[in-house]
């Protein structure tokens, strides 16, 4: 469902206060207070952080021969510098002048490699570094960059001419001049963060006084505990999310003890809350859960992160600021969400899965939701975000949330999500097995209707169940007439499925899985977004039943071997 100005104040409100924000920003970066940012060189790098990202070489190849493959579109500039070139997408333009494509070259740990890289960087400080302004210098994506050159600088720097490193430092330190400017401005969420984390790298990396070490420090751990939760989460509510923001966290957190300061406490306690977290949302085949902008998951990169994972013991069960439960038994998990949707200020990923649940044995994921794109195609992101595209509930086919009607408010607003659910009550269900009873009122203003799940998985872990029903909470048409709902359960592209007479048979390796309903079923085509190699064909369970009718519908996955 899409929504405007007018008929969500909340919109209004968000949109005003960005161009608040954007008239601040501009202000302090404007022609009277752009002289802060120029100066001399910071002299020599006195700290070089590790990098975890793991790079590609056959991507630094491809780049190295004119390739530039970023956001899940090509260009090929030919003879034209890569930063003269027209970007074909907003999120085209973040990869290419966020650099974090730098860990590639780094991975082909060759001369040439490292001749290409600085060639690129020597590039952009030429065409781009001398103006401040455009999407180059959009907070989040200044401050990757500058992380992005501190963790290359040695790939960078060794052997490098000397006008080279002169013009490097001195760019390295007018970019950590024009952050530390227009910090507070940054937008609410992984912007403010991923700037805050840039200043803490430039405080300790780049010659600078004690006391802008202690101010950077503090300035993130401030930052941190407000955007990570106690049972590790961060506020977007995207599992992902957590890995992009310890592979960050961890080597400043090292570059803080190799350089003998003092660790901030914030830093270190929102490590340890964020390892745990990882666990929390892996499947078995290592894989991250599906929810709120997840996509294909960097597994190289969760099997570093973990090594420094001192906690060891199982995950928790009930993430409960996160709004996520997670139910283990046997060989068989199911991750659920069962929170309200990120605030709309942060929700620019964000999904309308409201009482989604994903399914795996082992290492099989059976039950999936589709996931986030790996192109940002403006209709399947949209598409991906929707109810729909959830193993949950929808009704008359309308999504529990609502997005922004207009593309512009989408470019102005960054597509926020905006909440349908404002409560979402949880129950224990009782004996009858490990899970939750969960209802949320995200179909409450359109239709006066509250969506209860009932989830439960036997303690051997060998049959999942449950019940989704519509509680009547206000009058809105007639009860008499029928209301079309619809569950969905989307299977992983490797389950291979079949119809066993009044249900179906799925099957994935050597397990093998019975679905049965008391609804009406029938299998449908899908689509798996969260595929390293693009979107998949898939399929998906469909059961449809009347939301009006007080017994709702009753669904079991049986494992049969």
């Amino acid at each position: 469902m899409s929504t405007g100005l007018v008929d969500h104040p909340l919109l209004a409100v968000l949109t005003l206060r960005e161009a608040w924000r954007r008239v601040r920003r501009r202000l302090h970066t404007g022609p009277i207070h752009r002289w802060r940012f120029a100066g001399g060189t910071s002299g020599k790098l006195i700290a070089l952080p590790p990098n975890l990202r793991h790079g590609d070489p056959m991507i630094a190849e491809a780049i190295y021969a004119g390739r530039f493959h970023f956001a899940g579109q090509l260009l090929e500039p030919g003879r034209t510098s890569i930063f003269q070139s027209t970007p074909p997408s907003a999120a085209y333009s973040v990869e290419l002048h966020g650099f974090d494509w730098l860990s590639h070259h780094a991975a082909a740990s060759d001369a040439l490699a490292a001749q290409n890289a600085r060639a690129l960087v020597d590039d952009w400080i030429r065409l781009k570094g001398k103006t401040i302004g455009g999407p180059a210098f959009e907070p989040a994506v200044a401050a990757r960059r500058l992380i992005a050159w501190i963790t290359h600088a040695d790939l960078l720097l060794t052997g490098a001419e000397p006008g080279f490193y002169r013009r490097f430092m001195k760019s390295l330190s007018a970019q950590a001049r024009y952050l530390r400017a227009i910090a507070q401005e940054a937008p609410e969420g992984m912007p403010r963060l991923v700037v805050r984390t840039a200043l803490a790298f430039a405080s300790l990396c780049l010659p600078t006084a004690s006391g802008r070490v202690k101010i950077a420090a503090q300035s993130l751990s401030d930052e941190l505990d407000r955007q990570i939760f106690p049972d590790g989460g961060h506020i977007s509510r995207d599992p992902s999310t957590i890995i992009r923001i310890l592979a960050d966290l961890i080597p400043l957190r090292l570059t803080y003890l190799g350089q003998g300061q003092a660790l901030p406490k914030g830093l270190y306690s929102a490590i340890d809350r964020m390892l745990p977290a990882i666990r929390f949302f892996r499947h078995g085949d290592g894989t991250l859960a599906l929810f709120n902008g997840a996509g294909v998951s960097d597994l190289h990169l969760m099997t570093v992160l973990l090594r420094y994972d001192e906690t060891l013991g199982e995950p928790i069960s009930h993430a409960r600021q996160s709004g996520y439960h997670r139910i283990t038994a046997d060989r068989t998990t199911v991750i659920a969400d069962t929170g309200c949707p990120a605030h709309t200020s942060v929700s620019s990923n964000a999904h309308a899965g409201t009482l989604a649940f994903e399914l795996s044995s082992e290492a099989s994921r059976i039950v999936v939701n589709c996931g986030r794109p790996t192109t940002e195609d403006s209709d399947w992101r949209r598409l991906s975000r929707s109810t729909a595209a959830h193993s949950t509930v929808t009704v008359a086919d309308r999504s529990s949330s609502h997005f922004a009607r207009s593309a512009s408010l989408d470019r102005f607003l960054g597509t926020p999500l905006v909440p349908g659910p404002t409560a979402v009550t949880l129950a224990d269900p009782g004996d009858a097995g490990l899970g939750f009873d969960a209802t949320h009122n995200g179909y409450e203003r359109g239709f006066g209707l509250l969506h209860r799940r009932r989830l439960v998985v036997s303690t051997d872990g060998n049959q999942v169940e449950g019940t989704d029903r519509f509680e009547a909470v206000s009058a809105h048409g007639s009860t008499a007439t029928a209301l079309g709902a619809t569950a969905r359960f989307h299977l992983h592209p490797g389950v291979n499925v079949e119809t066993a007479g009044d249900g179906v048979r799925l099957s994935v390796r050597d397990q093998r899985w019975l679905f049965e309903t008391d609804g009406e079923l029938a299998i449908e085509d899908s689509i798996f977004f969260a595929d390293a190699g693009g979107a998949r064909r898939t399929l998906q369970l469909v059961v449809s039943f009347d939301a009006r009718d007080p017994n709702g519908i009753a669904w079991r996955f049986l494992r049969e071997r």
